[in-house]
């Protein structure tokens, strides 16, 4: 059975800052079916923190797409990044994982808190080669490799020293959280929720993390997470069929897809229930003046308007989800369309080609895309940002 590499993070800014100096990068590269992420924690916080960080893991991420060894990579990086004249230690710290065919993978780690690899809900100890760098500026620097095949259902953790130093000089962890904390909560939690996907469990970390600093981060904080599961796949119809006649065909399709079923128009969605005995009911609690509200349809997981929810799915999608943006308490239907694209690792979209009449009117505003331009955005963050595997299939 296939097997998906899903990749996601979330993170927080220390204190009232507003950019974070941490930085968590991941890149695909479809011909070589190879996933590779980096998370670097620049020294201190802030702009130049996260300047720095940036650069480190876009290094690291080149370097090893490139195919130069990763041990090679680390003595490049490690030769390249300025040093604190007054602490004596580089300014970014960096955590790498390459992940290629058959589930093969290869961690670097270089002063990064050790990654967890948590199997059946266990934590798994990988052996390490721990290799010193030559330093020119009397401190030593150790960098430790590994490298293991990974089994379906295994989550790989990575963080920064926000998380395990989070709650330090609190009467509870008077150390602050600490490794052994960080295994305890991610034991527990997926334990009670082997499901959870890599977004929530990014989500679930740094909330603890937070929660231990009484809700004010004193570093930044961030959480990555690599999770090998069955795909989850999500289907989404938007617009009729060129041809009236291909209505049952649509129909079909959505009847026996497997998976999360989504409808995006208010026409489609009178064929999918005309054709299939279903009713439609608008949803009218939680309305939003910018999106239109959902609706709901047996055997549908969500149904909503459709060019301005999905071009509002497009701005959502293209904003800062996986950093520590804040979801509203309210969800509108663009929200919710959002949560379903990012939960599922295959999306499946059905676009159909009939002209709206609706939106040749001149007085329409310019930012009103055409239905197919809409979905190729989507897609392209889809697949580029998040990772994700897209077909579209025009009808």
């Amino acid at each position: 059975m296939q097997t998906f590499i899903e990749v996601d993070h979330y993170q927080c800014a220390k204190g009232n800052h507003r950019t974070e100096g941490d930085v968590f990068l991941s890149k695909k590269i479809l011909p070589e079916n190879r996933v590779i992420s980096v998370l670097s924690d620049g020294l201190g916080s802030g702009v130049k923190a996260g300047v720095l960080s940036t650069l480190t893991a876009t290094m690291a991420i080149t370097c090893v797409a490139g195919n130069i060894p990763i041990e090679r990579t680390a003595q490049i990086i490690h030769q390249s990044l300025p040093v604190c004249s007054e602490r004596r230690i580089r300014y970014a710290t960096f955590t790498l994982v390459d992940m290629g065919r058959n589930q093969e993978v290869r961690i670097l780690e270089y002063d990064n808190p050790p990654y967890l690899l948590v199997r059946n809900g266990e934590m798994v100890e990988v052996p390490k080669t721990v290799t010193r760098l030559p330093s020119r500026h009397g401190r030593k620097t150790l960098i430790s490799v590994s490298s293991f095949t990974a089994q379906p259902g295994d989550r790989i953790v990575v963080f920064s020293d926000g998380v395990v130093q989070s709650g330090i000089g609190t009467p509870a962890m008077p150390l602050g959280w600490g490794i052994e904390g960080v295994k305890r909560f991610l034991q527990e939690l997926i334990q009670r929720e082997p499901a959870l996907s890599a977004r929530e469990l990014a989500h679930a970390v740094v909330r603890k993390s937070l929660w231990n600093d009484a809700l004010e981060a004193k570093d930044d904080i961030t959480c990555g997470v690599i999770y090998f599961r069955t795909p989850r796949r999500t289907l989404v119809l938007t617009g009729p069929p060129f041809a009236p006649e291909r209505d049952k065909e649509l129909a079909s399709i959505f009847s026996v897809y497997k998976g999360k079923k989504i409808v995006c128009g208010g026409t489609t969605a009178t064929i999918i229930a005309r054709e299939l005995g279903k009713q439609v009911q608008v949803c009218l609690q939680n309305l939003d003046p910018e999106v239109p509200p959902p609706s709901e349809m047996e055997g549908s997981d969500l149904v909503t308007e459709g060019i301005l929810t999905l071009g509002k799915a497009a701005e959502l999608l293209a904003g800062n989800l996986q950093g520590g943006t804040r979801a509203p308490s309210v969800k509108n239907a663009a929200h919710l369309l959002v949560e379903h694209l990012l939960d599922s690792d295959i999306v499946d979209f059905v676009v159909g080609t009939r002209i709206n009449e609706a939106h040749q009117d001149p007085s329409m505003p310019v930012e009103l895309e055409i239905r197919r331009n809409i979905v190729k955005r989507i897609a392209h963050l889809l697949e580029e940002r998040y990772l994700k595997e897209v077909h579209i299939q025009f009808i």
